[in-house]
């Protein structure tokens, strides 16, 4: 049950870490390269693996079930989308000299056939609808307060609004996946 609770807080936490060092390596006007961008990256890439946990406990809590079990593949589903661009970000970043190169290397990465759709496209947003569905799933069943959604919802909502919003994404994410980490799962 720990490692449960600690996925919960740590993965939005990561996120808000990530966040920061945006904040923090863009303050000369560009992200990338660099040590922020990789430290940044790789709080990122930790999160993500984490939100697999939160999804997978989410999804028994919820009972299992079809609906369940199919907004937890979305998730996790796009939390591999997610890893692998961030994947790519680290490499970028760790191999281009400068922003210019960075911006070249990316180009050549989306021009790959199904990249730019599959990772850099809809593929990671099926993590937050299968995070979203799961949660809205658990506050319907009176599991988790009806406030949790909401304050998802909000996260991914301002995330999506803009990257230097991250921080406080992440920190509603964190408000509204709280009641996971009080709860005992059931297991299905």
């Amino acid at each position: 049950m720990w490692t449960t609770r600690l996925a919960v807080i740590a993965a939005p936490t990561l996120t808000v870490a990530y966040g920061l060092i945006r904040l923090l390596d863009g303050l000369d006007g560009a992200h990338g390269p660099g040590l922020l961008w990789t430290v940044g990256h790789l709080a990122f890439f930790a999160a993500l693996i984490l939100f697999v946990r939160v999804l997978l406990t989410a999804r028994r809590m919820a009972g299992g079930g079809a609906v369940a079990t199919a907004a937890a593949v979305a998730g996790v589903a796009g939390v591999c989308c997610g890893l692998v661009q961030i994947g790519i970000d680290i490499v970028v970043g760790v191999v281009a000299a400068d922003r210019a190169a960075m911006g070249r290397m990316f180009s050549d990465v989306q021009e790959v056939p199904g990249v730019a759709f599959v990772v850099y496209g809809p593929g990671p947003a099926l993590f937050y609808l299968g995070l979203i569905a799961l949660v809205g799933h658990l506050a319907a069943v009176r599991t988790v307060p009806v406030w949790a959604p909401v304050l998802l919802v909000l996260g991914v909502g301002v995330t999506l609004a803009g990257l230097d919003l991250l921080p406080l994404g992440g920190l509603l994410m964190l408000a509204a996946l709280a009641p996971l980490a009080r709860r005992r799962p059931a297991y299905a």
